[in-house]
């Protein structure tokens, strides 16, 4: 009976011990959290549909203007950086829940995003301009689209600016409003819309990409924005981190070689 009583209470101490490695394997800080340590890996979300900051090329790869800065930056930082296609319209919770780290993908800085979201210093400064079919005649500005049918992508900062303008709401025909600006491009191409109001950064890698087709009025429609890295509200380390290499990158000229191979000139801030 002793030897049993004494087996007995090894094998609770082993189950024991057991159970508390668990119970702490399942407390590891998530990569890039705020209490993560050098080596974790960085998710990216990204609208992997949005070049030139972020797309698949022919191939099937992500690349662009912005997963080159994130790459860039985590191989500064000793990380393994992983990119992570997302539903832009879904951007504020995949970020909040964790899935995501940064939001790196051409990212407008707002006063109402950051309510939600820390910010990097802006990197880069972004338009909302007009697009239209070339050829088209009539539209010379944001009072000219009156009667007309005009499309952006949803969760953008065009959106924002046209959901609270008077104008758009009572005087265009309507706004149609897509997952992504290429998507917005295409019906412009084939007719369908009349219009579309999106990044003049976007707008111009496309048009480049199509000389034949679109063209830009060169007037802004709504106030100038900046391009800025969003992180969770309580990941101000991996923000700083982030923010430390980037401003490294501005002063070693290594950001504005990546700006010119996109661009063609450095167009950085």
């Amino acid at each position: 009976m002793k030897w049993k009583k004494i087996l007995a209470l090894g094998m609770a101490a082993v189950m024991s011990a057991a159970l508390v490695a668990g119970c702490g394997s399942s407390k590891q800080p998530a990569a890039g959290s705020s209490s993560s340590g050098g080596g974790d890996k960085i998710i990216v979300g990204l609208d992997d549909n949005f070049p030139p900051m972020g797309f698949k090329d022919e191939s099937g790869e992500i690349t662009g203007f912005d997963v080159d800065l994130a790459k860039e930056a985590s191989k500064r930082l000793g990380r393994e950086v992983e990119f992570k296609a997302i539903d832009w319209s879904s951007k504020e919770a995949e970020l909040k829940s964790g899935r995501v780290n940064v939001l790196w993908n051409g990212l407008d800085i707002t006063d109402k995003r950051k309510e939600n979201m820390l910010f990097s210093d802006p990197y880069m400064d972004n338009r909302q301009i007009i697009f239209v079919k070339k050829g088209t005649a009539g539209i010379t500005d944001e009072k000219s689209l009156a009667g007309k049918m005009v499309g952006t992508q949803s969760a953008s900062t065009a959106e924002e600016y046209i959901d609270g303008s008077d104008f758009f709401k009572k005087e265009v025909k309507g706004v149609k409003k897509y997952s992504d600006f290429v998507t917005a491009f295409m019906d412009l191409e084939n007719g369908r819309i009349d219009a579309v109001i999106g990044d003049e950064i976007v707008g111009r890698y496309y048009m480049s990409k199509h000389p034949d087709t679109i063209e830009a009025i060169d007037v802004a429609v709504g106030p100038v924005s900046q391009f800025g890295i969003a992180f969770a509200k309580d990941n101000q380390k991996l923000r700083d981190e982030v923010q430390k290499v980037m401003d490294e990158m501005k002063a070693d000229g290594t950001m504005a070689k990546i700006s010119e191979k996109w661009f063609g000139k450095d167009i950085t801030k």
